[in-house]
């Protein structure tokens, strides 16, 4: 009589298998204007796929354009405080 078991070890939760730290949550609400604002981005360059782009499509998308430039500056500047002790003078 063959008796059938497992050939496996027990599985364990992997490392990519968890819940978010409180360090992860807070720099992806630290980096959520970005994100919004490169969403938006998309957005507008989406919309001129199946048409040719017209000057308010045009407009749009520069706007787009300077939000993410505008949230990446702040991104930046902000993790700049944050890693400078004391803040910046």
């Amino acid at each position: 009589m063959k008796h059938i078991v497992t050939v496996q070890d027990a599985v364990t939760a992997d490392e990519l298998d968890r819940e978010p730290t409180f360090a992860e949550l807070d720099a992806i609400e630290l980096e959520s204007p970005l994100i919004l604002a490169e969403v938006d981005l998309l957005d507008a360059q989406i919309k001129t796929l199946d048409r040719p782009a017209n000057e308010v499509d045009a407009r749009r998308i520069r706007r787009a354009r300077h939000r993410v430039l505008a949230a990446r500056r702040d991104l930046a500047n902000r993790t700049a405080e944050v890693m400078l002790p004391g803040g910046a003078a």
